[in-house]
């Protein structure tokens, strides 16, 4: 049934494109035919430029080939350089994309949180669960830069800091891959809280380490110590999914001499406060002036771009550079 729901979704855009050309065409023969036919003429531009509109939302979506680009996503943001401010820009990161999640209707689960030592999160998991959601977001995966003047700065001085957002599918791993029990470690500790009735009194806060590849996941949020296992699991299932793919990803570009493969941790995109306001993606080249609205979870215009890019129409637009020069 799932199946099903997916290919109809994948379908029922273009009749719907289709009957509206047909509709627009009508209007243009009735006007035609018709003494003061002008009066058509709002109704059938207004008819275009919303085919138009589908028509570039059908094209994006044409681009989700990837072979885990339908499923849903799993993503984790770390803190990187910038001590307190990397702390908070990584809840910011967060925030983002839980509105992201809620403007397109997609569920957005966090399953695992730490808070900073001072502000933000040292580090949080979340599942987002909707049609096409690994394909969409994998445009985030990488590095995120913000300048901005620090709150945290008594001299009000700017400051830089980083976050990096993993993003993986979301596989079940007794299909996905085979994992060996004898190549884990699997660590219990009680799960973080605000103190009081909401610290677990009980180890039920799972960490499980691959050996083998050395990719550590852990889940606290659930109820018990089964459940956050399960999670776990298949967080770490969906992560050596995503390696797999990855690295046939890059020998495939190796072999063909492509050096537009994406970095694992590179740099992507910088978040500009001070002096000016500007977010631009490096590897596409996209941007815009409107800081606000991005972090209110608008970030459609570098998914598409990052999705156009991929295909090989943006061959032209920085391939990951850093950003010094024109930020």
């Amino acid at each position: 049934m799932q199946a099903v729901a997916r290919a109809r979704e994948s379908v029922q855009p273009y009749y719907e494109i289709k009957q509206k050309i047909e509709d627009a065409a009508t209007l243009l023969e009735l006007a035609e035919l018709e003494d003061g036919g002008e009066a058509y003429e709002a109704e059938i531009k207004a008819e275009l430029s919303t085919v138009r509109t589908q028509l570039d939302e059908l094209e994006v979506r044409a681009l989700l080939t990837g072979p885990y680009d339908s499923a849903d996503a799993i993503l984790e943001l770390k803190p990187g350089a910038g001590g307190t401010d990397a702390a908070d820009w990584a809840a910011m990161l967060l925030r983002l994309y839980l509105r992201w999640a809620e403007q397109h209707g997609f569920k957005a689960e966090i399953k695992d949180e730490q808070p900073g030592d001072v502000a933000g999160i040292s580090s949080a998991s979340i599942f987002i669960n909707g049609p096409n959601a690994y394909g969409l977001l994998r445009s985030e995966h990488g590095v995120h830069r913000l300048v901005r003047i620090s709150p945290f700065n008594a001299a009000g001085k700017r400051q830089t800091a980083f976050a990096a957002v993993e993003v993986v599918p979301q596989v079940d791993f007794a299909e996905a891959v085979k994992i060996d029990p004898d190549e884990l470690r699997i660590d219990t500790y009680r799960s973080s809280g605000a103190g009081g009735q909401h610290v677990n009194k009980t180890s039920s806060a799972v960490r499980i380490t691959h050996l083998p590849s050395g990719i550590v996941v852990s889940c606290q949020n659930e109820r018990s110590q089964l459940q956050n296992k399960d999670v776990a699991m298949q967080m770490l299932a969906s992560k050596l999914a995503e390696k797999a793919a990855r690295e046939a990803e890059e020998k495939m570009a190796r072999l063909r001499g492509d050096q537009r493969a994406i970095e694992w941790g590179s740099q992507i995109r910088s978040y500009v406060q001070q002096p000016y306001t500007m977010v631009k993606d490096h590897r596409t080249g996209t941007e815009t002036g409107d800081f606000n609205r991005v972090l209110d979870g608008d970030i459609e215009p570098f998914i598409n771009g990052y999705l156009r890019w991929r295909a090989g129409e943006g061959k032209d637009g920085d391939s990951g550079s850093n950003g010094d020069d024109d930020l």
